[in-house]
């Protein structure tokens, strides 16, 4: 399965990106650059009003987390930090981000703090 591929296929601008603890959805805004390649741009809220932030997971990130998930059945936050440390550093919600985009394709689920258990 391409990850990317089914990601493009389920979601479009305005989808709301699954959050265990998110009080604000956060936003698909579409495709774009991060990082000096192709990625899933998502508008997340400003805690203080105002207009969103934007943040970005590229196809890499995708298919590197997605590989994870299916060769050990899990996509943990441990693995994320120290695998994914350009996406992490770029904001630390990247990691529930590529787990909830992972939800919206029926590929996984949320298990608890820090992991997406394959399904």
């Amino acid at each position: 399965m391409d990850i990317v591929a089914a990601i493009e296929a389920e979601v479009s601008t305005g989808t709301t990106i699954p959050k265990p603890e998110a009080s604000e959805p956060f936003l698909v805004k579409g495709w774009g650059v991060r990082r000096k390649e192709r990625a899933l741009i998502y508008a997340i809220p400003n805690k203080r009003g105002g207009k969103r932030y934007e943040k970005g997971v590229t196809e890499s990130e995708l298919r590197a987390a997605f590989n994870r998930l299916l060769e050990f059945g899990a996509f943990e936050r441990s693995w994320f930090d120290e695998n994914l440390a350009a996406c992490k550093k770029e904001g630390t919600c990247n990691f529930t981000t590529i787990g909830g985009l992972f939800e919206v394709v029926g590929q996984a689920r949320y298990e608890g703090k820090g992991t997406y258990r394959r399904l």
